[in-house]
């Protein structure tokens, strides 16, 4: 008999990879290939990790503390604004950028932490600078932002303690929903993915924001998810293993990872296109800074949820279960009734 694992379990074979994905009969063999998988998934872990520990992450003005001064960029060119910042506070500005295109587009110029006496030199500079533009509405578009060092250290704190809750609720859940295993398997996807995402945001070089943190927190949620429906039905075919000597634990693990995947692409999709249209439009378009960072974070969290939960928490559940005596003992028996 033909194991619900094997590449030509139920299906001709002329099907399409369409069909096959929608039939999720079991001919797509993740689990037999894990190693493979371990592998992208070490690959992904180097490359975030060296982004984390090399280049680092660029915080915002809400964990650090500083001065953010914002303008239309249709009446200034960024090198005119950065002069002028310097000119009127006496400080250089740790960056100036351009946020946006078209005419939604701004000038965005961070610096360290200015007195009331240095915004006011500041905000009267560009005033005067945008006057002679001969554009006396562009002088109403001038923003200044200033957040102090300590009230930066209490965001920090509070985004700090908000992911420690969040992953703490998590495993506790993910340990009292599934046998250990699995939590164990939920747990290192769940860890995956905070890693992954958190080294592309570093080596894209966005600020961290508050937004940033908010939509790590959602795809984190988003990711469990996934896993939980995973492994929901991974469970559901797994249940009595045991008594039958048709199919081993990773053929039936392999099965209900089939039957899940495309509800897992469909589910990833429908995420991502809002999200992707929020980078196009609110971003390239209006030039909206905070949006942007809430957009990315989702967008790649979304993308590496959606993989790590059939194709790395999946397997090395398989991986794990595969050295227990129990699980040993039954392949051995189903390997022996296919050769009698």
């Amino acid at each position: 008999m033909t194991p619900p694992g094997s590449a030509t379990h139920q299906r001709p074979a002329t099907a399409s990879l369409l069909k096959r994905l929608y039939t999720g009969t079991g001919a797509f063999n993740i689990i037999g290939r894990k190693r493979l998988f371990f592998t992208i998934t070490a690959i992904l872990l180097v490359i975030s990790l060296s982004g984390i520990i090399f280049r680092g992450f660029t915080f915002g003005i809400d964990f650090t503390g500083g001065t953010r001064v914002e303008l239309p960029a249709a009446h200034i060119s960024p090198d005119e604004a950065e002069r002028v910042f310097s000119e009127s506070s006496g400080v250089s500005p740790a960056t100036v950028q351009v946020v946006g295109t078209g005419a939604a587009s701004s000038i965005q110029i961070r610096s360290e932490s200015l007195d009331e006496g240095q915004i006011r030199a500041v905000e009267l500079a560009f005033h005067t600078s945008l006057n002679e533009s001969s554009d006396t509405s562009a002088q109403h578009q001038v923003s200044v932002s200033a957040v102090s060092e300590t009230w930066g250290g209490r965001v920090t704190e509070k985004a700090v303690l908000a992911l420690a809750v969040f992953l703490v609720l998590v495993f506790a859940y993910i340990s009292l929903r599934f046998e250990w295993h699995m939590a164990l398997a939920a747990i290192a996807a769940v860890i995956v993915d905070l890693a992954v995402t958190s080294g592309v945001y570093a080596l894209v070089g966005f600020e961290v924001s508050p937004a940033t943190v908010i939509g790590l927190l959602t795809i984190m949620g988003y990711s469990l998810y996934d896993t939980v429906v995973v492994f929901d039905k991974i469970q559901e075919n797994t249940r009595n293993v045991a008594k039958q000597t048709k199919h081993t634990y990773a053929e039936l693990a392999n099965l209900g990872v089939n039957q899940t995947l495309m509800r897992s692409i469909n589910t990833s999709l429908t995420s991502a296109l809002p999200i992707i249209s929020l980078l196009l439009v609110a971003v390239w378009m209006l030039g909206v800074g905070t949006l942007k960072d809430l957009a990315l974070v989702q967008l790649v969290g979304v993308v590496v949820g959606t993989y790590s939960s059939p194709f790395f928490a999946a397997p090395l559940l398989v991986y794990m279960k595969e050295r227990a005596e129990e699980i040993k003992t039954h392949t051995m028996k189903v390997m022996e009734a296919r050769s009698a």
